[in-house]
């Protein structure tokens, strides 16, 4: 589904991503790990289109997207939950959904509706303005907004980072959920434990480059390369 091949990325002179690659196959998650600055954020902004590859190439069921814009990114069916939530300050619970509904073929897979029985404290907040949410009512809903695009691949960066432990605990329902119906995530976290309990596959990235990929069993019987690349 999205193949990433020896990706580089750089800010001006400093470069920051050196030939990363990793893919992503129909229905899995994939997580990218390491710690703070290591390249996973710019590594997901890079596939998005937000900052623009040095070399490499990133395909997304077969189309290249290294020279696509990042609104025609989204349109090939990839949504983001960013870091920071970022949603709409002004607008309420539902404006924010609204906003950001598209359908590929077919019925839409997420509608309103499911949303809300997905994450049943938006629809008790719908008419309460995006700035009026707490941190993990923000999230809860950047996760709705994205699922609103329909997105064949869904990406997070820092899924759960500065929620309380029960919301933690619902974004990771959530995220079980939609990889039992078979959504393909990227998703980014400090959470190794949690994540290993139902990703695929992981993908370290140490100082812009792939260190370690393996499975989650293979990451839980190797607790060396957890204290190598993610203790702090």
């Amino acid at each position: 589904m999205l193949t990433v091949t020896n990706l580089q990325t750089a800010y001006g002179a400093a470069q920051v991503l050196f030939d990363i690659s990793f893919a992503v196959g129909p229905g899995e998650v994939v997580t990218l790990l390491g710690r703070n600055g290591m390249g996973k954020t710019t590594t997901v902004n890079t596939i998005m289109g937000l900052v623009p590859p040095r070399g490499g190439e990133i395909v997304f069921e077969g189309r290249a997207l290294a020279k696509l814009a990042p609104y025609r990114i989204a349109q090939c069916g990839i949504g983001l939950v960013p870091e920071g939530r970022q949603v709409f300050p002004t607008l309420s619970v539902h404006e924010n959904l609204v906003a950001t509904a598209a359908a590929r073929s077919g019925p839409p897979r997420w509608t309103l509706e499911r949303v809300y029985e997905l994450f049943p404290r938006l629809k008790e907040r719908s008419h309460h303005l995006g700035s009026q949410l707490s941190g993990g009512e923000q999230q809860m809903l950047a996760i709705g907004r994205a699922l609103m695009t329909n997105p064949k691949l869904l990406i997070l960066d820092e899924a759960t980072e500065g929620l309380a432990p029960l919301v933690r605990a619902e974004i990771w329902a959530c995220l079980k959920r939609l990889k039992s119906e078979r959504q393909a995530i990227v998703v980014i976290d400090k959470n190794v434990d949690a994540l290993t309990r139902f990703a695929d596959r992981h993908v370290i990235i140490e100082k812009g480059r792939v260190v370690w990929t393996g499975t989650s069993a293979e990451l839980r019987r190797d607790p060396a390369v957890k204290d190598r690349y993610l203790h702090v």
